[in-house]
């Protein structure tokens, strides 16, 4: 499927939120979706680091600010700038709130991160910086945004069939989604629930865990802003226990657990999770992320060592 190819609940009211710096640009993600829905358009949101990203600053230096881009995005894109500065002095509080929740919810990892999507906030092309100047990233953004239709044609031929095949189609289209993208497709999943009770797909498994794994994350916010380390990882077992996590998603909240030990400065625990990480799956990322650190990690331990 080619439309999510990458070329990663606060009600707050919109006067609460500043206006972007640069104009035509907005920082309040709600207003743009009620603004796409009442003019016909689609939206455009950037995910930006304004004060440390490179490539962010680039994006904005060669493309945003210009004329070409900025008239020729503006018949069909609201554009919402979504800032994640070290220095959030001149933010207020509901952007920051806003912004957070938005990175979650759409799963972003790296910056500057660009999603095409519609007014209700459906993700349909993903992108970041491409060099070219404004003219070529028009250009760019509007073969991606093809992707819509795509999408919109496969779920179309999906909801034809019916029952399980009707369920198992859609689950195809989902599971091909970048992570955070599929579960604003909220019909979509509720109509793979319907017609797969037995959850031969796994679709409601999977749901499942997603739901668990943020009580989790919220779960080890709390400990962690309380100093309970020992709550947090055990915590963490709890998770790989009841859930009965394995292959790359073990290795994933495996990872979250060594983030806590080096937190703690426990490099001896940490150094036995890296072991254990590798051995769950040598070539996963995780695995190899796990074995690439652990000469860094040597020298941390010897570092601590010498303090002492």
């Amino acid at each position: 499927m080619k439309h999510f190819k990458l070329v990663a609940a606060l009600l707050i009211t919109s006067a609460t939120f500043a206006t972007a710096t640069v104009k035509g640009w907005t920082t309040d993600f709600e207003a743009a979706k009620a603004q796409a829905k009442k003019e016909g358009k689609e939206i455009l949101l950037d995910f930006t680091g304004s004060d440390w990203c490179g490539w962010c600053i680039k994006l904005n230096e060669e493309v945003f600010q210009h004329d070409p881009f900025k008239k020729g995005i503006a018949e069909n894109y609201i554009l919402v700038e979504l800032d994640y500065p070290r220095d959030k002095s001149k933010m207020d509080e509901a952007t920051i709130a806003q912004n957070e929740k938005l990175q979650a919810s759409y799963a972003i990892k790296g910056f500057p991160s660009i999603l095409l999507m519609d007014a209700q906030g459906r993700p349909y092309a993903k992108t970041g910086y491409q060099k070219g100047g404004p003219e070529a990233y028009l250009k760019h953004l509007s073969e991606i945004q093809n992707n819509k239709k795509e999408l919109g044609e496969e779920l179309a031929t999906a909801r034809k069939s019916e029952g399980l095949d009707k369920a198992k189609a859609l689950f195809a289209i989902l599971a091909e989604m970048p992570e955070g993208h599929a579960s604003h497709y909220v019909k979509a999943e509720e109509e793979i629930i319907k017609n797969d009770p037995e959850d031969v797909t796994g679709f409601t498994a999977k749901k499942n865990q997603e739901q668990a794994m943020f009580g989790l994350e919220t779960g080890l916010q709390t400990a962690m802003e309380a100093g309970k380390t020992d709550e947090a990882l055990a915590l963490v077992d709890s998770f790989i226990t009841i859930h009965k996590v394995d292959g790359e998603k073990k290795q994933e909240i495996l990872s979250i657990k060594f983030n806590i030990l080096m937190k703690d400065n426990n490099f001896e625990a940490a150094e036995k999770l890296l072991d254990e990480i590798v051995a769950v799956d040598p070539e996963s990322q995780y695995g190899k992320g796990a074995a690439s650190f652990k000469p860094r990690l040597e020298k941390m331990k010897v570092e601590a060592a010498d303090k002492e």
